[in-house]
């Protein structure tokens, strides 16, 4: 069944890719009208935000007690990446991948989601902090409508419930249990008509809630560990504004930093607040308006918006497809781990 599952999900990655050649075709004309100087930099500035990603999860692994090696959680982070856009489950998928392969290592798979859910936090905090600037720009040059405004309205209540969530974990394993199993009857209340039977199961939220508990009680012991993933999330946005940045420079548009820190802003608020995965076909065109608000020439505009995109999304969504492949041959561990002998509920 697994096999078929990830066959299923690499099925997915071709037939999405197969159907944006028409994209990916405009991405590679665009980009071949740059500077290559400044393109390969944007890349391999790129390919160093991957690595922060990784190193921030593995910050997240620490503060739970949980050991991995950089270079795996790069790969787990990358086939994450890759899942939640051809699999678009509302993070689900991605989520799906640290718990597989938790469960391949033989450690607890609620530590390891619990983990995922740690890094969304960070990261939502950390875009928030350039968020704030961002706004601040667009309303500074009569810039701010509604859409960006309800956007980040509804980050702010996505942040705000995760980390609701974590605070309960924080407390106690009980408020978090009770508070999972009636997201599950809810889930269960909505999905009912159609598959005619419970999706999720309320004694497994409480299981979930008391393994990640367990490894939330770390932070509450030391909290001030949690200051390196947290300047780890505010460095992987400015590792995107370098490469924002790069993209101006490769095309010759001159630009302001109000115009960066805004312009990203935009592209990353809707990256997240999107009916389609990571944005797809929303914020290119998002960004091109926004940037062309800020005086930026609509068809300058536009190239920048295509470019980046292509660095920023295309890149790492080849690198994750390689990732989930590799995962996907690796052999679950014979030999249990030490986290797993001592709690092996996984």
């Amino acid at each position: 069944m697994r096999k078929f599952l990830v066959a299923l999900v690499l099925l997915f990655g071709i037939v999405f890719i197969i159907g944006r050649l028409s994209e990916v075709q405009t991405i590679i004309e665009t980009l071949q009208h740059g500077d290559w100087r400044f393109l390969i930099l944007a890349l391999l500035i790129q390919l160093l935000w991957m690595l922060n990603v990784a190193a921030s999860y593995r910050t997240i692994f620490q503060l739970l007690g949980l050991k991995e090696k950089l270079g795996t959680l790069f790969f787990v982070a990358s086939a994450a990446l890759f899942a939640n856009i051809v699999a678009p489950t509302g993070g689900v998928s991605g989520m799906a991948v640290f718990i597989d392969h938790a469960r391949k290592e033989r450690y607890s798979s609620a530590k390891a989601a619990t983990a995922n859910a740690l890094f969304i936090l960070f990261d939502y905090a950390g875009f928030i902090c350039i968020l704030v600037l961002g706004i601040f720009v667009l309303f500074r040059r009569n810039n701010l409508n509604w859409a960006e405004l309800a956007a980040s309205f509804i980050l702010l209540l996505l942040a705000s419930g995760l980390a609701f969530l974590l605070y309960l974990g924080v407390r106690s394993a009980e408020s978090l249990g009770q508070a999972l199993a009636r997201l599950a009857r809810l889930v269960n209340h909505l999905v009912h008509p159609f598959i005619k039977r419970d999706y999720l199961s309320e004694e497994r939220a409480y299981e979930f809630a008391h393994e990640a508990a367990d490894g939330l009680k770390q932070i509450r012991k030391q909290p001030a560990n949690l200051y390196l993933p947290g300047l780890l999330a505010i460095s992987n946005k400015l590792l995107l504004l370098s490469v924002f940045t790069l993209i101006f420079l490769s095309f010759e548009v001159p630009f302001s930093t109000g115009t960066i820190v805004a312009g990203f802003s935009i592209s990353y608020l809707f990256t997240i607040v999107s009916p389609t995965p990571s944005g797809i076909g929303i914020v290119e065109g998002m960004l091109a308006l926004t940037l062309g608000s800020l005086n930026v020439p609509l068809g300058a505009a536009a190239v920048l918006a295509i470019a980046y995109r292509g660095i920023t999304f295309w890149f790492p969504l080849l690198i994750g497809l390689i990732s989930f492949r590799i995962l996907s041959s690796v052999p679950r561990r014979e030999t249990p781990t030490a986290e797993y002998l001592e709690n092996p509920k996984v």
